[in-house]
């Protein structure tokens, strides 16, 4: 106990200290970047609560808060992100359009660059090259990355794909124009009509225009940072990639990180009935109205594989550390989850082969899987108690 208080402490003074040496590197700050976000926060958070506590919104301006949110939000989590980043299905150009022109509004920069460091972010996650590298700091994986730029800018040779798309050329040759337009001064001027006046403008201004890109935003930049710290990881340890239903709650399904960076062309990030994923559930109704198509799903047998190997290598970890322990643990517990782990290398080979046999039989594997899986994780969760 010690040992453990005194490393901490001196980690918390080596934090100390690095925090006061700590410069700015101003010849490094993205002036444009960070003006803007100074701007638009502190209109967001501190302007708009100001404005509502002075003056109500009628029920046409908190529609069109709504609707932004809902559009602009959206047109992140299924537009930039599943459609033109991983390209987990496709949609024809009334569905491309809109996404583009509410994903413009939520001032994340054009498509082309955004997926560029998207697809840079998934093929180097947690290395250097990761533009938002969450080893780096939480903030700066929040929002350091987008204010300062340490490194030299990356070519933009990933996203070719794109290119070939007229609306995407369009979009990025005039994102600011459209961001502003349609995000900020259309707002406003619908808010001169409906509410009559300044004060209209200023509140289509302040609550559907900042206020909302603010909210937009953070929710995107936490998927970045925190879904990278915190939440669980049933599918792979291979990355920092975490599920955190709270999220998801607040970022249309984005909190599914774990699953998404395990497979990342699935269309679905909350992969389970009970997982909360509007976005997923918005491509299958587009699906219906033959919007989209060619949903790209991962064969169950894929996921229900890599469920089984991580739980087996969890497990395989924790009875390491245990045994390290001293002798105060339950024998018998000990031997019953050494006992379903065996089961569970049992059961990988046997779902493999009955698999590429017969669909019915890799579905009876699938359930009891799934019963012996529960009971592996329950013996190591009476494990933890008894060794608490």
């Amino acid at each position: 106990m010690i040992s453990i208080r005194h490393r901490a402490g001196v980690n918390l003074a080596r934090n100390i200290k690095t925090a006061m040496n700590f410069r700015i590197p101003f010849h490094r700050v993205n002036w444009v970047n960070t003006s803007f976000l100074f701007v638009i926060t502190t209109l967001g958070v501190i302007a708009a609560p100001i404005f509502l506590y002075l003056h109500d919104l009628n029920w046409i301006m908190w529609s069109m808060f709504a609707f932004y949110m809902v559009a602009t939000g959206l047109s992140i989590t299924l537009g930039y992100h599943r459609l033109f980043s991983h390209l987990s299905f496709k949609a024809k150009w009334p569905v491309r359009l809109g996404t583009l022109i509410f994903g413009a509004c939520a001032f994340e920069n054009s498509v082309l660059h955004w997926v560029s460091d998207h697809r840079r972010h998934h093929k180097h996650t947690d290395h250097d090259e990761d533009p938002y590298d969450i080893t780096k700091g939480f903030f700066w994986a929040h929002i350091g990355w987008i204010l300062f730029k340490l490194d030299a800018e990356q070519p933009m040779d990933n996203v070719k794909d794109l290119r070939r798309d007229a609306l995407v050329r369009f979009q990025d040759k005039y994102y600011v124009l459209i961001a502003f337009l349609v995000g900020l001064i259309f707002p406003a001027v619908v808010g001169y009509f409906a509410m009559g006046g300044m004060v209209g403008a200023l509140a289509g201004f302040l609550i559907v225009g900042a206020l909302r890109v603010v909210l937009v935003q953070q929710s995107t930049f936490f998927i970045n940072s925190l879904c990278h710290c915190v939440g669980n990881q049933p599918y792979s340890t291979r990355c920092s990639a975490r599920d955190s239903w709270i999220m998801a709650l607040v970022t249309y399904g984005e909190g599914y990180h774990n699953y998404h960076h395990e497979f990342q062309h699935d269309y679905r990030n909350g992969v389970k009935p009970w997982n909360f994923d509007p976005t997923k559930w918005t491509i299958m109704l587009l699906h219906k109205l033959g919007l989209v198509s060619n949903l790209r799903r991962v064969p169950t047998s894929k996921i229900v594989a890599a469920e089984m190997k991580e739980a087996q290598r969890k497990a395989e970890v924790r009875l390491a550390e245990l045994a390290a322990q001293d002798g105060t643990l339950c024998e018998h517990a000990v031997a019953r989850v050494n006992e379903l782990i065996e089961k569970l290398k049992e059961n990988l080979n046997e779902f493999e082969t009955s698999f590429s046999e017969s669909l019915e039989s890799s579905r009876e594997t699938l359930k009891r899987w799934r019963r012996e899986t529960r009971a592996l994780m329950s013996g190591l969760g009476e494990l933890r108690l008894r060794s608490a």
